[in-house]
């Protein structure tokens, strides 16, 4: 295998680069086995993004059966449901507005922004097993909450939602503090994108589940079925993950060598010379490596080079990047089953299967956009922000078109279905792109750079789910139209941005202060 090019055009590696890769191909545990170590972290990061996910939308479909309200006008052209779905007796029903449901949505991002960037410092200081652990567990036991919360009114179910997302708000910078420990420059997107993949599909068995749940057993058995079993698999978390190889009891000693070697040698300016070594020299180095990295590892310790990374231009534009595609995501994320029932008129049943198709295909979409990207890295055909680049423009382009086209399709729901589809499907293709750009430009710093951008991400999903309650409360048809459009434009200006200003080498002032000797 080699090693991983940090350059912005392909077939520019130096002669110290060309050395070094029949040497990685050596090794055995260079070979991403599925019984390898970090395959492990994985899939197990993929369970843990899985419960978090579906924590955290459980409400977007759940709430349908809390309010049980339908807006008088469909789409145009849409015919109304001849009946609207029985609930369980025992559930309560609440009268909120467009305007109130729009609100308690998004006030799960107010707690999420605020979270994003402490985690990734704590994980930085900490580590990110125990500040990912600590935030899923919070966020199972807040979850078991939310019926009773709900009962109190609904300022108290705004509060806990805010407290909900502050637990999760410290989820993903941890996770990627993990993986600047644990992947590979050359593994690092379909490791990552394994991983992410969670997320959606966590998604889709959240909608796909609730809404069955709510019609059988009543709203709050969401809450208490997805809270129990976040709860028991934090105790699996616990057990099963280490904070790096140097820590990890059943790892082979070929890929701990392998894992830690590697992400050493990226924070190491290597002389050309010390190519030229022989297999045993180069084995001699590379424990100079392994003890750099077993004191250094991918930790920031408490100074944060704050001033050069607000003047970084790549940081800016994965941050622009983040915040324009994190506002469709999060507005279809939040409001797309109730999209499906009140302007396509689906039943629950139907509302939580038909919602959550988009995300089988974007999670299908993140696991081969990751190995797509490594390919292409791999074999040299694009560098690395060439790579970044072509993944992003086809995750936020695309996706911007779609969205464009909905409002015109008139009453035939399978083609708005399928276009959303596609929409949510293509958009994982951002997996390979910005979203793991943080660890091409700063793997150091890349669980609070992560924080960074996910915190103008969700100032998007803040605002994202009340301006579609805003504009739906007007009307209907236009409303849903003009959120529509606004997403759509907001790709396109992040896509421009990060075009012109993205990056893929390490910057400056995210190299190691020391240097091996």
């Amino acid at each position: 295998m080699q090693r991983h090019v940090d350059n912005t055009q392909a077939g520019d590696g130096t002669e110290a680069e060309q050395d070094e890769a029949p040497l990685l191909a050596q090794q055995p545990s260079s070979r991403t086995g599925l019984c390898s170590a970090r395959c492990g972290l994985a899939l197990v990061l993929h369970i843990s993004l899985f419960v978090a996910y579906a924590l955290r939308v459980s409400l977007s479909i759940a709430i349908v059966a809390m309010t049980n309200s339908s807006h008088p006008h469909g789409w145009s052209g849409s015919a109304p449901h001849s009946s609207y779905p029985a609930f369980a007796q025992d559930a309560p029903v609440y009268n909120w507005s467009a305007e109130t449901q729009g609100i308690v949505l998004s006030s799960f991002f107010y707690g999420y922004s605020l979270t994003q960037a402490l985690g990734g410092y704590c994980s930085g200081l900490l580590g990110g097993k125990p500040v990912l652990g600590s935030g899923l567990l919070l966020s199972s036991v807040l979850t078991l909450l939310m019926p009773q919360a709900a009962e109190l009114g609904v300022s108290f179910l705004i509060g806990l939602q805010v407290l909900l997302g502050l637990a999760e708000g410290v989820i993903f910078p941890a996770q990627y503090t993990l993986w600047a420990k644990w992947a590979p420059p050359l593994e690092r997107s379909r490791l990552m994108n394994i991983a992410d993949a969670g997320c959606t599909f966590g998604t889709f068995f959240a909608l796909l589940v609730a809404g069955i749940i709510c019609q059988t057993l009543g709203w709050p058995f969401v809450f208490y079925i997805f809270g129990g079993v976040g709860c028991v698999w934090c105790l699996c978390w616990f057990l099963l993950v280490y904070e790096d190889p140097a820590h990890h009891p059943w790892i082979s000693a070929r890929e701990q060598e392998y894992i830690m070697s590697l992400l050493a040698h990226q924070q190491v300016e290597r002389p050309k010379k010390a190519w030229t070594a022989c297999a045993g020299d180069v084995r001699q180095e590379r424990r100079h490596w392994l003890m750099f990295y077993s004191f250094q590892g991918s930790s920031h310790g408490h100074s944060l080079p704050l001033v050069a990374m607000a003047k970084s231009l790549p940081l800016w534009a994965i941050t622009v990047a983040c915040f324009c595609t994190d506002w469709l995501f999060y507005m279809l994320l939040t409001s797309m089953p109730t999209f499906m029932s009140n302007v396509l008129h689906f039943d629950l049943r139907e509302n939580g299967l038909l919602s959550s198709l988009p995300y089988v295909g974007n999670g299908l979409g993140h696991i081969l956009a990751g190995l797509l990207a490594d390919f292409l890295l791999a074999r040299r055909v694009l560098g690395t922000a060439a790579v970044r680049k072509l993944f992003s423009a086809l995750g936020m382009l695309l996706p911007a078109i779609f969205l464009v086209a909905v409002p015109y399709i008139g009453c035939s729901s399978t083609v708005v279905v399928v276009l959303l589809t596609l929409a949510l499907t293509i958009i994982s293709m951002t997996g390979a792109g910005i979203n793991i750009n943080h660890i091409d430009i700063a793997p150091r710093y890349a669980g609070f750079l992560l924080g960074i951008t996910n915190t103008f991400g969700i100032v998007a999903g803040i605002i994202a789910p009340t301006a579609v309650g805003l504009l739906v409360s007007q009307d209907l048809q236009t409303g849903w139209r003009n959120a529509f459009f606004v997403s759509a434009a907001l790709n396109l200006f992040g896509l421009i941005f990060y075009i012109a200003f993205g990056s893929g080498t390490i910057q400056d002032w995210a190299r190691e202060d020391t240097a091996v000797q």
